[in-house]
């Protein structure tokens, strides 16, 4: 499991765990953690991409 993905899994329990306690904090925190997990996730791909275009363009 990459990092992005057990990034967002903390973010979700962090929501969970704040919206079942009422913390707004903590339920931000879980939104936050999950958005950034989306974004290393889609940089990622994007530079997957970029890599498998310049492996295509040396062939």
């Amino acid at each position: 499991m990459g990092d992005d993905k057990v990034q967002d899994l903390k973010g979700r329990a962090k929501e969970a765990a704040g919206n079942l306690t009422d913390n707004e904090d903590l339920e931000n925190k879980g939104k936050s953690d999950q958005a950034k997990a989306s974004v290393k996730e889609k940089v990622g791909n994007a530079v997957d991409s970029v890599k498998d275009k310049i492996d295509d363009i040396k062939k």
